[in-house]
């Protein structure tokens, strides 16, 4: 069953039910995760808490694409055709250095690729396995979002918490998107 949605004002896709379901959601912390890379000083970069082993900011904004990037490889073998129109992303470098105005860049860029790959992704297409490196009998689809959607939000989180240590006005309400909340508003800066 298709549906229409509009993930973002300006933009209506057609999606099958299940993925426009997943790319909301994926969208969503693709946005909160920009949001909060926007309130991010150019001169904390560096700043690291003090915590053995832990990265720079900067460093954690390279590693927030990675995880973006994750969500286009699993597209990308998923439905072999959306390859091609993928392709362009494998060219950018991740998981390295990258300023906030750089991340906030890619990571719009990156939406609006997921958006089209999962507009052409069929619902049938989750059950799907693909190989992966870490698992060579496959996994299905919805299982590689899913883990790559957890990735996400894992270092979303650490990004605001870095915030907090940093001292900038952060809360519950720019790690979420509360439901029946009016739209979000631009970030601080």
């Amino acid at each position: 069953m298709r549906s229409r949605l509009g993930a973002r004002e300006g933009t209506i896709g057609f999606m099958e039910s299940l993925c426009a379901s997943l790319f909301a959601k994926v969208d969503e912390q693709l946005e909160r995760t920009g949001y909060l890379v926007a309130i991010l000083p150019e001169d904390q970069l560096g700043w690291a808490p003090a915590i053995g082993g832990a990265w720079p900011a900067g460093r954690l904004l390279g590693h927030l694409l990675d995880c973006a990037a994750g969500f286009c490889a699993v597209l990308a073998a998923a439905e072999p055709e959306l390859a091609a129109s993928l392709s362009g992303l494998r060219a950018m470098p991740v998981n390295q250095y990258c300023g906030a105005v750089e991340a906030r860049e890619r990571l719009a860029t990156y939406r609006a690729c997921l958006e089209q790959g999962f507009a052409r992704l069929p619902d049938a297409c989750l059950c799907r396995k693909v190989a992966t490196v870490f698992v060579s009998e496959g996994e299905t689809v919805l299982t590689l979002i899913l883990g790559n959607l957890e990735h996400l939000i894992n270092h979303k989180h650490q990004l605001f918490t870095y915030l907090k240590l940093m001292g900038r006005p952060v809360s519950s309400g720019d790690l979420y998107q509360f439901r029946g909340s009016p739209p979000y508003q631009e970030a601080p800066r």
